[in-house]
């Protein structure tokens, strides 16, 4: 028979003689009772949604941007027909047609795209090339692509440009924007332009002065920018990024046709209504009268002529005759009386 002292402790018993958690105490058939696992779930609430950060845009962007997209459809301004995505040979090989829209986007600084146009093709037909513009001398340079803006100082950059590409690159361009911003005389803009037309990927928005003031005038940036620079990072922060290779084309068309960036054409744009700046653009002052700046009277109201047309002009005006002075009524009643009686 199994005795007092030997029957099995209950777990009552074990509480009162150990007095310590139940998963601590220690059982008669051997070892630490294990503790019971429980598995905690919790209500799914669907009513909770993911938090957004939000960023800030202008209200009114994708209205305006339709009125543009409008307003650019007859794609008739100079960028269209005159810009870097027209200026290279489509027939020559892949890195020589790199490099061609490189050497116009560099030209096209601080010049009319008519100007460069003009440059891009002389500098073609004279063979638009790395090596040819490292044989060329600086002076032959200079009459290709003159009169672009800040010539002398292009054809340096021009040079270092082409002996750095076939130093580093094998006569081709970067393809990032890193790479190409390490050229002289290549910005950002450039470097963004480029990736876009040669290497066909967009890396950012190309900002040049009429993004940089149509931006600022439509009210697109969170505060107002002092420099393209600047623009473009405000206007990475919101524009889509899908949009980013098409707004170069449609600010820079529009600005040359209707935001002109003295007195505006706001009168004919549909952004009128919905414009901050809209009529709010001072015209130009005029100068004083007397003022270095004035216009002279006489020469503001002449129209200029080719030689070939004013030389025989003047030639007639020499052979006639002198008109006769004007008579008064008395001189010719008494002219008449004195025929009447001889």
């Amino acid at each position: 028979a199994v005795g007092v002292s030997d029957r099995v402790t209950t777990r009552t018993e074990m509480r009162r003689i150990y007095k310590v958690p139940i998963s601590r105490r220690f059982c008669s058939f051997g070892g630490y009772r294990r503790r019971k696992q429980l598995k905690v779930e919790y209500d799914k609430d669907e009513s909770v949604t993911p938090v957004k950060i939000e960023h800030w845009e202008s209200p009114d962007w994708k209205k305006q941007l339709e009125c543009i997209r409008e307003m650019r459809s007859s794609r008739d301004a100079p960028v269209d027909n005159m810009g870097a995505k027209t200026c290279y040979d489509t027939e020559a090989p892949a890195h020589v047609r790199r490099f061609q829209v490189l050497v116009s986007l560099m030209l096209s600084s601080q010049t009319k795209d008519q100007v460069t146009a003009a440059a891009m093709q002389k500098l073609r037909a004279h063979g638009c090339t790395v090596e040819n513009i490292l044989t060329t001398d600086d002076e032959a340079l200079g009459k290709l692509i003159y009169p672009v803006g800040f010539w002398r100082t292009k054809v340096k950059y021009l040079k270092l440009t082409s002996a750095m590409l076939q130093k580093e690159f094998g006569g081709d361009i970067p393809d990032s924007v890193e790479g190409l911003v390490r050229l002289p005389g290549v910005g950002p803009k450039m470097a963004h332009l480029a990736m876009d037309i040669a290497w066909d990927q967009v890396s950012g928005i190309g900002v040049d002065t009429h993004v940089h003031r149509i931006s600022n005038r439509l009210g697109w940036l969170k505060k107002p920018t002092k420099n393209p620079e600047e623009t473009r990072k405000a206007l990475e922060e919101w524009l889509p990024r899908e949009l980013w290779s098409e707004i170069n084309w449609l600010l820079v068309g529009f600005g040359q046709q209707v935001c002109l960036p003295v007195n505006p054409l706001c009168s004919v744009c549909l952004n009128q209504h919905s414009c901050p700046s809209a009529h709010k653009i001072s015209p130009t002052k005029r100068p004083k009268a007397g003022s270095p700046r004035s216009p002279n009277p006489t020469s503001s109201f002449t129209t200029k002529t080719e030689p070939e047309q004013e030389s025989p002009v003047k030639h007639e005006r020499t052979k006639r005759e002198p008109l006769p002075a004007p008579v008064s009524p008395t001189a010719q009643r008494r002219r008449l009386k004195s025929k009447v009686k001889h």
